[in-house]
Formats: C-alpha cells, sequence, structure tokens
C-alpha cells in the first residue's frame, strides 16, 4: 500500500507519474478493495451459506495484496485515507496530496460500495436494512455488541500497527518485493482481531462508501471511523519514523 520503491531516509517519495494518474490509481485500489472486501461479506451472506470469518478477512488481504503489486509502482498503493496520512507522518509523503488522494479514495469506494450494492438488489432474500452493505458500528452497530471504548481502542491501535507494519515493510532495508503480501497478511490479521468488533475498517473511505448508501445508524457512528483510523495512522507512521526509522548506528 505504501510505495515499494520507498526510502528510509528520504523524506518524502516522489513518483514519476503525474497526479491525475496517481488519483486514478488511487480510485481503482480503493474501488477494488471495497469491490472485494465487502462484497465477500454481502454477496457470501446467503441462505445457503457464506465464507465466515476467515474468508471474509481473506478477502480484505487478498484485495490489498493484489492491488499494491498492481497499482502501488504508480500511487503509492495507499487506499487509505489513514494511510495516506500516516506516511505523511513518517515523512513518506507529502501534505499537500492528502486531500487530492482522500478524495480519490472516497470516490473509489462509494462506488465500489455502488456496485456491491447493485449486484445484491438482485437476490431475492437481500434488503439492505437486515444484510446492509459491510458498514462499520459500534454498540447496536458491532457484530458483536462492543461498545464505543472497545471500538475506539482498536481502531485506533490497529490503524497504529497497521501503518508501523507498512512503514517497515516498505523501508529500503526490506525485502521490497514482499512488502504487498506482507501489508496484505497484516491486513488479514487485523480483521480477524475486530470484524466482531467494529465489522473493521481501519480506512475511513472503506467506512464512507458502504455508510452513505445504507444511512441511519451507520452515518451517525461514522464519525468514529474517521477519527480512530486518522489519529492511529498519524501515531503509527510517527511511532515508525522516530523510533525505527534510522538505519543502524
Amino acid at each position: 500500500m505504501a510505495t515499494i520503491h520507498a526510502e528510509a531516509q528520504r523524506t518524502e517519495v516522489t513518483s514519476p507519474y503525474p497526479l491525475t494518474t496517481r488519483l486514478a490509481a488511487e480510485a481503482l485500489g480503493t474501488f477494488w478493495l471495497v469491490l472485494g472486501g465487502c462484497g465477500t461479506a454481502v454477496l457470501g451472506s446467503s441462505p445457503a451459506g457464506g465464507p465466515g470469518l476467515l474468508g471474509i478477512a481473506l478477502a480484505f488481504g487478498l484485495t490489498v495484496a493484489t492491488a499494491a503489486y498492481a497499482l502501488g509502482p504508480i500511487s503509492g498503493g495507499h487506499f487509505n485515507p489513514a494511510v495516506s496520512v500516516g506516511l505523511w507522518s513518517a515523512g513518506r509523503f507529502s501534505g499537500r496530496e492528502i486531500l487530492p488522494y482522500g478524495v480519490a479514495q472516497l470516490l473509489g469506494a462509494f462506488v465500489g460500495a455502488c456496485v456491491v450494492f447493485a449486484i445484491a438488489t438482485a437476490a431475492p432474500y437481500y434488503e439492505v436494512d437486515l444484510q446492509g452493505l459491510a458498514q462499520n458500528g459500534y454498540g447496536p452497530g458491532s457484530p458483536g455488541g462492543f461498545g464505543l471504548s472497545g471500538a475506539l481502542i482498536a481502531e485506533t491501535v490497529l490503524t497504529a500497527g497497521f501503518l508501523i507494519v507498512i512503514a517497515g515493510a516498505t523501508d529500503a532495508r526490506a525485502v521490497k518485493d514482499l512488502a504487498p503480501l506482507c501489508i496484505g497478511l497484516t491486513l488479514t490479521l487485523i480483521h480477524l482481531i475486530s470484524i466482531p468488533v467494529t465489522n473493521t475498517s481501519v480506512n475511513p473511505a472503506r467506512s464512507t462508501g458502504p455508510a452513505l448508501l445504507v444511512g441511519g445508524l451507520a452515518i451517525q457512528q461514522l464519525w468514529l471511523f474517521w477519527v480512530a483510523p486518522l489519529v492511529g495512522g498519524l501515531a503509527g507512521g510517527a511511532i515508525y519514523r522516530f523510533a525505527f526509522g534510522r538505519g543502524p548506528r
């Protein structure tokens, strides 16, 4: 998700591609993330049975890994506003591009949610008020009934951990060709931990796309899935930069 060719000692990673090309890659990658991850959760919840917790977690991890391999060399492969903010905190990304990247990610996530919704509505059993769109929530919106404090801690800590892994996996000292796989497996692990808690966000764009279509409680609780991932991303990027960003003495 962070650029595969990142260098630990550089303050920013530059790209040879124009901004418009990079934004298109970010939108497409985030679209793929929502289509693959949320699509597996929603379209697999048929009366005949679904993919289960492990299957959904793997779907999110696979979408990130495949998109990062395909699009990471173009845009850096963030697909997540919290990653963009976190990489800025780590000194790897320009603050001037956080907003355009975020807009592209939100657009991709919304289109992905629309496609999932359009497919789901073709099933006779599907009702958005009942099956939803894999939206995130806490309390009555949590799959396991976890309250606000648990959701806030989980989303903040897991996003911080995600950014530490991303920064480390894309460090110049790391095996760069394995970075997308490492990042995808980390996202799989994060989903295994937190699907019961919040349905797993760690990504404000991924949360916003489905919430805009579901409405109601999903919109009311959306604030947490912006605040916690952004705070976690900032913290994770800063931790890596100041604790681990320098080479051996």
